[in-house]
């Protein structure tokens, strides 16, 4: 397993590891490489997720000229989704990078069509 702890998502998109592709459809035909690839949508699990959406500093937070203003309090909308959710998105979107040998997707939440996810 690829340790991804030191990856740092940006804004609102998450990263999602593929489910992983055996090729062959329900009646056993086998696909040849890079059709899985063509699909519309995709499915994979969430690995790692961004801050959410920026939000604008309200105008009291500038009405004081003496307070110090600090670009590290930005504020964020957080994400709706989850770290360990399965996400079903669109990958026109979706950019795919490889990671030390692994195959991810980074995909803004808006693409991402519905997840499922296991509650403790």
């Amino acid at each position: 397993m690829v340790d991804i702890r030191n990856l740092i998502i940006i804004g609102d998109r998450v990263l999602i590891k593929p489910l992983a592709d055996e090729g062959k459809t329900k009646s056993g035909l086998y696909l040849p490489p890079g059709v899985k690839e063509k699909e519309v949508v995709q499915s994979g699990y969430i690995m790692k997720i961004g801050p959410g959406y920026p939000v604008p500093q309200s105008q009291d937070d500038f009405d004081e000229s003496w307070k110090r203003k600090n670009e590290e309090n930005v504020r964020y909308i957080p994400l709706q989704v989850k770290e360990g959710d399965l996400a079903i998105f669109l990958q026109k979107g979706a950019v795919e990078i490889v990671y030390r040998e692994e195959k991810y997707f980074i995909v803004p939440q808006h693409l991402i069509l519905m997840v499922e996810r296991e509650e403790f």
